[in-house]
C-alpha cells in the first residue's frame, strides 16, 4: 500500500490512529491561514485531524489527482455553510509511505475566512 492509498484510507475511515501512523515524526504542515510552517508530528496531527473534522464531511470529494514519485497534489471540493470551497492538498511522502510535508491551499477568500474561524475553534477544542 502506498502513502497515497493510506491517505485515502484515512479520509474514508476517519481513523485517527491511522492518521498518526501515516505521519513522519518530522512532518511539516502548511496551512492557508497560518503564516509559518507547523513542524513535527504532534502539531501536524492536530491540524490534519481538525481539518478533516471541519472539511471532511459528506460533501467532501477529491476531484483531481496528480502524482509524482514521492508525492501527490489532490484537488478537493466541498460545501460548508453555503460556501463552495475548492482547494488542493499537496502531499510529500518518504520512502516508507509516511507523510513528510502537507500543504493546503484553499479558495475563495470567503472560504478561507470561514475555515480560519472553524479551524481555530476545532484546534481549541483539542487542547
Amino acid at each position: 500500500m502506498t502513502g497515497l492509498d493510506s491517505w485515502y484510507g484515512f479520509m474514508k475511515s476517519h481513523d485517527r490512529t491511522a492518521l498518526w501512523d501515516l505521519l513522519h515524526p518530522d512532518a511539516v504542515f502548511e496551512s492557508p491561514v497560518v503564516h509559518s510552517p507547523q513542524r513535527g508530528r504532534d502539531i501536524t496531527f492536530k491540524y490534519l485531524a481538525s481539518a478533516e473534522t471541519v472539511l471532511g464531511g459528506p460533501g467532501f470529494t477529491y476531484v483531481g489527482e496528480w502524482t509524482s514519485a514521492n508525492g501527490a497534489v489532490l484537488e478537493f471540493k466541498t460545501m460548508i455553510d453555503g460556501i463552495e470551497i475548492n482547494g488542493v492538498d499537496i502531499i510529500t511522502f518518504d520512502s516508507e509511505g509516511r507523510i513528510t510535508h502537507f500543504k493546503v491551499m484553499v479558495r475563495p477568500l470567503k472560504a478561507i475566512n470561514m475555515l480560519h474561524r472553524q479551524m481555530a475553534e476545532q484546534l481549541a477544542a483539542q487542547s
